[in-house]
């Protein structure tokens, strides 16, 4: 987990550099976030099934979770530019029989990608210190490797599932809302939602049976769309350049 999380600090970390100009009018701030991501089937396929031969699979997102660096780059008093990088790993079940053999099983398998999300953001200020926003946007994928599983269930029976990645690199439609606390000296506080939606299936699983001679494979995409419940910190920001809190456009 720490070989995981001190490259993504590094890298949102270097963003955030970046965004810090020598006169900045608007400032950058830098955070973490951390949220859990959930399937659900208004926006995609929480689950899929295949069958061919008398061999089915079915395969079906559960809850995960994200975590990672955010950067947030004030481009006027209404708009700002967020991006970072997250780790985001998610969950599934796998169930799987053979027709008419009282031949059932199930495992689970985990699929991990890296994102940085680039969204345009717009505040609306509710009070002094409460604001809501709202952002969209796009989110660049890398997937570094192919998953799988071996199902043993008895006897000769044997069934292999693999998440192929078609692509290394991917894109996403990616659109947050929600609501923050801001403080001068103890940072800023954000809760909120997202929703991911990919221009592309997150991987293809290949479904095998196997039982002594006999060998049965299955083909199908499996999509990638989730909701997350979105948690925020952004760090209080300590540069001596320009204005150290905004207040926004109606104070």
């Amino acid at each position: 987990m720490v070989k995981i999380l001190l490259p993504i600090l590094f890298i949102s970390l270097s963003l955030y550099s970046v965004g810090q100009v020598k006169k900045e009018r608007f400032p950058s701030y830098f955070g973490i976030q951390v949220r859990p991501v959930f399937p659900t089937r208004f926006i995609g396929e929480s689950s899929a099934s295949f069958l061919k031969d008398g061999f089915s699979t079915t395969i079906t997102q559960k809850a995960g979770y994200s975590f990672g660096g955010t950067v947030r780059a004030g481009l006027t008093k209404l708009i700002a530019l967020e991006t970072g990088i997250n780790f985001t790993e998610r969950n599934f079940d796998i169930d799987m029989a053979v027709a008419d053999s009282n031949i059932f099983a199930s495992n689970d398998l985990s699929f991990i990608q890296y994102d940085i999300p680039l969204n345009a953001l717009i505040y609306v200020q509710l009070s002094e210190q409460f604001f809501m926003n709202a952002s969209l946007g796009v989110a660049l994928n890398f997937k570094p490797s192919d998953v799988g599983v071996l199902t043993l269930p008895g006897g000769s029976f044997s069934f292999t599932h693999a998440g192929r990645v078609n692509s290394l690199a991917t894109v996403d439609l990616n659109a947050n809302f929600g609501f923050e606390y801001r403080t001068e000296k103890s940072g800023f506080f954000y809760i909120g939602g997202s929703a991911r939606v990919p221009f592309s299936p997150l991987f293809t699983l290949v479904s095998q049976y196997k039982y002594q001679g006999f060998k049965t494979t299955i083909y199908g995409d499996v999509d990638g769309s989730f909701l997350s419940i979105d948690f925020k910190y952004f760090f209080p920001n300590i540069s001596k350049r320009g204005p150290q809190f905004q207040r926004g456009p109606i104070l």
